[in-house]
C-alpha cells in the first residue's frame, strides 16, 4: 500500500473515530484509559475530582497540586510508563495531588473564575494543608490551569510556598498566532448567543478551536509521523491514546467562558492588573513565593511570548524562566521532555522545600 493510501486510511479512520465522538459526547470520565499511575480520590465537590498519588518513598515535606486545564480529561499527564509527567515526580518522591475537572452541566453555567479558583481550588489546597500538616503547599498549573493557579496565588499568597506555571496564557497583547486574531472578530454578542442556546460553551466547539491553534499538526502532519513511525516499538499504543485525548474535550463553564473572552482575550485585564474575582483586585505583586515559569519554544497553542514576560509582573525575588525546545503538548509527553525538563521542575522543587 502507497504512502498515500495509508495516510488517506489514517485520515477516514480518526474522521471516524472523530464524528463518533460527537454523537456520544466529549470527555466523560468514564472513557479515560486506565491510569499509569496509582492513584486515590480523596476529595470530591462541585466539579472537582482531587486525586492523589502517593509516593512510595516520599522525600519532600510539601506536597505538590497540579492544576490541570479545564477543557480536556487529565491522563495526558500520566500517559504511559516513561511518558508520565505524574509518574517523573512521584518516583523522585513527590507526593502528588491533581485536579481532575468533571464536566459542567448546563446548571453550572454560572461557574466563572470565583467558582473555580476560590471554591474548587482552594478546597483543593486545604485537603492538601489538612492530609499533609502543612500551611503552604506547591502549585503546578499547566495552560488554563497555570492561568487559574496564578490567580490563586494573587488572592491567597499566604497559603503557596512555591508557584509553577507551564505554558501560561499570560499576555494576550500577542497574537503572533492566527487562533488569536479571530478573537478579535468575536463579538460579545456571540459569546451571549453561545451561552443562551447550550449554557456552557459546548465541547465540541472547543475540540474545533483547539485544532485551530495548531492545524498543521493537527491535519496532515500526525498521520504522515504515525505512518512513519508505526513500527517503533510502543508507537502505535502512543498515537492512540494521544487521539483519545484530543477527543477528550469537555465544556467550559458559560460564565467562565465570558469571563476569559471578556477580560483575559480582549481585554488582557489579568497582566494589565485591571482583573477582579468576587470583587478583589488580582495584583500579581502579591505573589512573592519562589516562581519556576516554563515556556515551550515551540508552542502553537500558547505563543512563548505570551509566556515569558509573567516575570516582571509578580513580586517574587525568586523568579526564573525556563524554555525547553518543545511544543504544547510535547512539554507533557515527549521522550526529551520526560527525561529532561521534568528532571529540572523537580530539582528546582526539592532545592525549594522546607
Amino acid at each position: 500500500m502507497s504512502l498515500l493510501n495509508e495516510i488517506a486510511e489514517f485520515w477516514m479512520d480518526g474522521t471516524i473515530r472523530a464524528v463518533e465522538a460527537f454523537g456520544q459526547g466529549y470527555g466523560s470520565p468514564a472513557t479515560d484509559p486506565p491510569a499509569t499511575t496509582p492513584y486515590r480520590v480523596v476529595y470530591e465537590s462541585g466539579l472537582l475530582r482531587l486525586r492523589h498519588y502517593e509516593a512510595p518513598e516520599r522525600r519532600f515535606k510539601t506536597p505538590l497540586l497540579i492544576v490541570y486545564a479545564l477543557i480536556k480529561r487529565p491522563f495526558i499527564l500520566d500517559l504511559l510508563p516513561g511518558k508520565s509527567v505524574v509518574e517523573s515526580l512521584v518516583q523522585r518522591g513527590f507526593d502528588v495531588y491533581l485536579t481532575d475537572w468533571l464536566p459542567p452541566a448546563r446548571e453550572d453555567s454560572w461557574r466563572g473564575f470565583d467558582a473555580y479558583v476560590n471554591g474548587d481550588i482552594a478546597d483543593a489546597v486545604r485537603v492538601l494543608q489538612i492530609q499533609n500538616g502543612v500551611e503552604r503547599v506547591n502549585l503546578l498549573g499547566y495552560c488554563l490551569g497555570a492561568l487559574l493557579s496564578l490567580i490563586y496565588s494573587a488572592l491567597h499568597p499566604a497559603n503557596v510556598r512555591g508557584l509553577i506555571t507551564l505554558t501560561v496564557p499570560f499576555d494576550m497583547s500577542v497574537r503572533d498566532l492566527p487562533f488569536y486574531n479571530l478573537v478579535d472578530f468575536i463579538t460579545d454578542d456571540v459569546i451571549e448567543l453561545v451561552t443562551r442556546i447550550y449554557g456552557n460553551c459546548p465541547a465540541w466547539m472547543i475540540n474545533g478551536g483547539f485544532n485551530l491553534m495548531a492545524p498543521v499538526h493537527h491535519a496532515l502532519d500526525k498521520y504522515v509521523g504515525r505512518y512513519r513511525n508505526g513500527r517503533r516499538d510502543g508507537y502505535a499504543e502512543m498515537f492512540e491514546l494521544f487521539e483519545r485525548w484530543m477527543r477528550s474535550d469537555i465544556p467550559l463553564a458559560g460564565q467562565l467562558y465570558r469571563e476569559m473572552h471578556q477580560l483575559i482575550f480582549r481585554r488582557n485585564a489579568l497582566k494589565r492588573g485591571e482583573l477582579r474575582v468576587a470583587g478583589q483586585p488580582v495584583d500579581l505583586r502579591r505573589i512573592t513565593c519562589p516562581l519556576l515559569n516554563v515556556v515551550a519554544e515551540q508552542d502553537d497553542v500558547v505563543h512563548p511570548r505570551s509566556s515569558l514576560g509573567l516575570l516582571e509582573h509578580v513580586g517574587s525575588t525568586d523568579k526564573r524562566n525556563i524554555t525547553f525546545p518543545t511544543g504544547h503538548i510535547g512539554a507533557v509527553v515527549s521522550a526529551g521532555a520526560i527525561s529532561k525538563l521534568w528532571p529540572q521542575v523537580g530539582r528546582w522543587l526539592a532545592e525549594h522545600d522546607q
